[in-house]
């Protein structure tokens, strides 16, 4: 009986070739759901496109700053790649200017999950399960669909707080990592979003709250 291919496996063959979806799910179904021959099948048909890059050193790169709305919000972001060459090049550039702007749109806290602390996992998951257990909704349904439900929330928090797992503000269908693993495959070069600082005027203060991801789209005339 062929093994099953969920969506999380396509995604993380994904995540560790830089190949399409498409080309993930078929290199699956051929090696009925291994993992390591799946990323072996895609080396051998070329489209393994950034596998061999993630791992090589990405010391170069830019620090840039974006200020939105008229000085209301700022970010300064530092993006590596292996050659100053590449630092110069427009499509990096471009990238640095498009990842800037996300963050000043969007507001995420981390680069990637890995970052999240532990402790602010399961806080979050505290009160996940706390809401559920609130809610009429949910009431009598056993513990383990409880768990399921809350862990479903919980993935969409870190998507939502990371951001390489965020969808792209000028195409949603893309997510922020999607959009580096083409840079990667397009440059040849390893490409890392390092860090970023997100400054926003009278952050923490009583304010009125405006949708900057719609300021965003429309800056870029898609809306």
């Amino acid at each position: 009986m062929a093994k099953e291919i969920t969506a999380t496996m396509i995604k993380d063959l994904r995540e560790r070739t830089g190949a399409g979806m498409a080309d993930c799910k078929k290199a699956l179904v051929e090696v009925d759901g291994d993992m390591d021959k799946a990323v072996d099948y895609l080396r051998a048909k070329g489209l393994a496109k950034a596998a061999k890059k993630a791992g090589r050193e990405a010391t170069e790169g830019l620090v840039v700053s974006y200020i939105h709305g008229g000085g209301r919000i700022g970010v300064l972001l530092e993006i590596n790649c292996e050659t100053d060459f590449v630092a110069r090049n427009e499509d990096f550039q471009g990238f640095t200017r498009e990842v800037a702007m996300q963050i000043a749109a969007m507001g995420p806290q981390f680069v990637r999950k890995e970052e999240v602390p532990a402790d602010a996992i399961e806080h979050e998951k505290s009160v996940l399960v706390a809401k559920a257990k609130e809610d009429p909704k949910m009431a009598g349904k056993p513990d383990q669909v409880l768990a399921k439900i809350t862990e479903g929330q919980l993935s969409k928090w870190l998507k939502e707080i990371c951001l390489l797992d965020q969808s792209w503000v000028k195409d949603p269908e893309k997510t922020i990592d999607q959009l580096q693993q083409e840079l990667i495959a397009k440059i040849g070069e390893n490409i890392k979003i390092r860090r970023f600082v997100r400054f926003e005027l009278g952050e923490g203060l009583e304010k009125k709250k405006d949708d900057f991801a719609a300021e965003v789209a429309k800056q870029a005339g898609l809306a």
